[in-house]
């Protein structure tokens, strides 16, 4: 369904969708890790986060860090730290996913399915919760079929897992903080959003864009 006139886009004219927790269902595996605290941001402390470097720079560093599957230091290159994260695998893209994207699902079965959702902190009060997902296509020619309607405005997409899974709140992401990556059968997608503090407009762009850099898991 195409979205409201009224309704914002991104920094790529793309209009904003929104996801949808996750429901109980039978899964491959469940990955849950991080501090026992609550997430407010405190816990990235300042002199936890070694490294960091500024804007574009810290941007280009964080995504060779994140290519090379070096989670951590790609983070920290940005003067983030993971806080707590999940993660899980499936086999199944259809039941995992919403709007066109699921209808596409049941007509081009993916291969396998990874997602995860990790909550970063800046260690000033601000944290951000990130979804990614590892949509593996049966070729090369579905995968970019599937990259390029998830891309287009309120086709709908994989359903982040919910901020349950991270024992917090319903998180929402809107798409406004959204970047994919295509590499042969495999299309990652990210998301980021806000869930304490106020971070910049642009830092949540830059994790997006560092975010759908990382292998699979």
């Amino acid at each position: 369904m195409p979205a409201p006139p009224d309704q914002p886009r991104d920094k790529k004219g793309r209009w904003t969708k929104k996801g949808t927790a996750i429901t109980a269902a039978a899964t491959v595996g469940i990955v849950v890790a991080g501090a026992a605290s609550g997430i407010t941001g405190g816990g990235a402390s300042t002199s936890a986060i070694r490294g960091a470097r500024s804007g574009a720079e810290g941007k280009s560093s964080g995504k060779e860090a994140a290519r090379k599957g070096q989670r951590d230091a790609a983070w920290q290159r940005m003067g983030l730290k993971i806080v707590k994260k999940a993660a899980e695998t499936e086999l199944r893209c259809a039941t995992r996913s919403f709007g066109q994207a699921q209808q596409f699902f049941l007509r081009t079965p993916c291969r396998k399915l990874d997602r995860m959702l990790l909550a970063l902190g800046d260690g000033q009060g601000a944290s951000i919760a990130v979804s990614i997902a590892w949509v593996r296509m049966a070729s090369t020619k579905d995968a970019s079929r599937f990259k390029s309607l998830v891309d287009t405005q309120g086709t709908g997409n994989i359903t982040p897992l919910g901020g349950a899974a991270l024992g917090l709140a319903e998180i929402h992401f809107t798409g406004r903080y959204y970047d994919s990556h295509q590499k042969g059968a495999l299309v990652v997608n990210a998301e980021a959003t806000p869930i304490g503090g106020h971070p910049g407009e642009q830092l949540l762009h830059d994790i997006a864009d560092v975010a759908d850099e990382f292998p699979p898991p």
